[in-house]
């Protein structure tokens, strides 16, 4: 199996299954001297690990991080870090019912059609929980880019449930983690009454880089929002990305357009503006349902979860990007 690597200069290598021994990735790139340590990923992973909250799934996965190279004396060392995540809450027995069949609007039947098997318990590679190691990436990555530059991701969406207000101190402070206090508490309510019928809900993420770094990017192959789109498209369960005024410009006049510098999302000819980079990914709702998510742990809605993974991916996109304009900079 290939494409299991994303970056160029700043790259990650992911591994490992949803119900292996442990998932895991190497990080090529990271610049020595940088201070890290294994309690660093700790804040990022539990914004991500299962059994959050009652719109997550229940499995309870402690994710804690072992820095096995890469770091000496609490600095990188410019040599490759690899980190790995042990998994220890499966619960295989769950998925046995599914060794012979193939679960709708997930992976199993195209990746037995391909490698001519699967791993049943819990898709395997195709499973969320490879994100685990994107968000390991991810720390290692914010490390490296200015610190005055924010990435905030929240729900904006959560079936027609809309938020209107943007209030980015109560993103954590509620399970569907959207900045509208209000919508929060609705968002929250429609997710539980589709849990307890079986069923699960899609919903729309909004990520802002605030003070995001000009000249990111080149204007061929290597555009910042090809880059960003990649990235955020790579995430299971991710079945859009727009930027700026997205798919509004189908109906919009050219001088509506150039009006309003908020319609270009702070990315001009695949460069960075300076300007905060805002961007849009939908989530489709989790398939697993009915007597499947009855039987097994299945997220109801797997939305606020995408979201630390996505400000993950975000960063790594960022941080490589810095790292090539770095090296293709001359004083002058």
């Amino acid at each position: 199996m290939a494409s299991n690597s994303f970056g160029n200069i700043f790259r990650i290598t992911t591994f490992g299954e949803s119900h292996g021994p442990a998932l895991g990735v190497v990080i090529d790139g990271c610049p020595a001297g940088i201070t890290l340590t294994e309690e660093d990923f700790l804040p990022e992973l539990n914004r991500r690990k299962p059994g959050q909250s009652a719109v997550t799934t229940a499995r309870g996965e402690p994710d804690r991080p072992e820095i096995l190279s890469g770091v000496f004396e609490g600095k990188t060392t410019g040599m490759p870090i690899a980190v790995i995540v042990r998994n220890i809450a499966q619960r295989s027995e769950d998925y046995e019912t599914l060794r012979e069949t193939f679960r709708p609007g997930h992976a199993d039947e195209t990746m037995a059609g391909k490698y001519g098997h699967r791993d049943h318990r819990g898709g395997g590679r195709a499973s969320g929980r490879e994100t685990v190691a994107r968000v390991i990436g991810g720390v290692v990555a914010r490390k490296i880019l200015p610190v005055e530059v924010r990435i905030i991701g929240h729900t904006v969406q959560i079936g027609s449930i809309r938020a209107k207000e943007f209030e980015p101190d109560i993103i954590e402070r509620n399970p569907v983690r959207c900045a509208d206090a209000e919508a929060a508490q609705k968002m929250e309510k429609y997710i539980l009454g589709l849990k307890e019928k079986g069923d699960s809900t899609g919903g729309l993420i909004e990520v802002r880089v605030l003070h995001a770094p000009p000249h990111l990017g080149d204007p061929v192959f290597e555009k910042l929002k090809a880059n960003l789109a990649k990235a955020i498209m790579s995430i299971p369960a991710v079945t859009g990305f727009s930027y700026g005024a997205g798919f509004r410009t189908a109906e919009m006049r050219g001088t509506e357009y150039i009006a309003d510098q908020q319609d270009f999302g702070g990315m001009l000819g695949g460069i960075s503006t300076g300007e905060d980079i805002v961007f849009h990914c939908s989530v489709k709702p989790p398939t697993s349902v009915g007597d499947i998510a009855k039987r097994g742990r299945h997220d109801p809605c797997i939305v606020p979860r995408v979201i630390p993974v996505a400000e993950a991916m975000v960063t790594i996109v960022l941080a490589d990007a810095f790292l090539v304009q770095r090296a293709l900079s001359v004083d002058r």
